[in-house]
């Protein structure tokens, strides 16, 4: 078994074409064992190299809003009245500890999302 780190996008690009040929192999066969070597070895790469990060708390509440159809006074039963939906949507004030659980538990947006800090992020 000839399998070297992936250090390069080349190597990256052959690994992924290698496994995609390797896909469906058998396990505990040789093209199985190869293809989980391989497959962990994209995987550590692609965490490296290709992390993807999550978004801010703002970002991620108005992409639920978008996705839900939503306005802005249907944010205020979890984040309170409008005064303070605007102040968190323009990053004036952070996600209160009570408006990250309404907001994870009721609208189903990731906390680690949420509790990331806004206010230096960059404007809505």
């Amino acid at each position: 078994m000839d399998i070297r780190p992936i250090k390069t996008e080349a190597d990256y690009e052959a690994a992924l074409a290698e496994v995609e040929a390797l896909w469906g192999a058998t396990a505990d066969t040789p093209e199985g064992d190869r293809l989980d070597v391989l497959i962990t070895l994209v995987e550590a790469y692609e965490a490296k190299h290709h992390a993807i990060a999550t978004p801010d708390p703002i970002e991620a509440i108005l992409f639920r809003m978008e996705q839900l159809g939503m306005e802005r006074k249907d944010l205020e039963p979890y984040i309170g009245h409008s005064g303070r939906v605007s102040e968190i949507l323009h990053r004036q004030r952070p996600l209160s500890i009570r408006m990250i659980r309404k907001l994870w538990k009721e609208l189903h947006i990731p906390l680690e999302s949420l509790i990331e800090d806004s206010r230096h992020q960059g404007a809505a």
